[in-house]
């Protein structure tokens, strides 16, 4: 997949205000979580662009916010609130894995996290038929 910002963010309009150089760099990101290329566990290229879009998403709302707004700079659940000279503590949910808990910060992070299941198995996965695959190498 090539990433094309105009295209990003016309599917997800909440990352408009974020610069495409900021889009593209978290593209990289996305890329080191999930293999964009023939050899990936994700065979399918069109599964794949919406899994790579789906993080990016993901990245863009914890690195530069969403709908026009700062990043939240809390990382996890809010765990604690005060009011009188304010305090906040945030945790990871401890019902769930460490990975779990950071793709569940953001309605993207978690429809990806869910959109993995399949892949995310302890199995022998074989390499893709490179004939199929776009652009090989990559």
């Amino acid at each position: 997949m090539t990433f094309d910002p105009a295209a990003f963010v016309q599917a997800f309009p909440a990352f408009a205000t974020v610069p495409q150089a900021a889009l593209t760099a978290n593209f990289a990101l996305a890329c080191l979580q999930l293999n964009n290329s023939c050899g990936s566990v994700v065979c399918d290229a069109p599964t794949r662009a919406q899994l790579l879009n789906l993080l990016v998403a993901h990245i863009t709302a914890l690195l530069n916010g969403a709908n026009g707004q700062p990043p939240q700079g809390v990382v996890g659940r809010i765990a604690q609130a005060s009011e009188g000279s304010v305090s906040v503590s945030a945790e990871w949910a401890a019902s769930v894995s460490s990975s779990e808990a950071y793709y569940i910060q953001t309605p993207w992070g978690a429809a990806y996290w869910q959109a993995t299941l399949p892949y995310r198995t302890a199995r022998y996965v074989p390499p893709c038929d490179f004939d199929y695959c776009e652009g090989w190498p990559q």
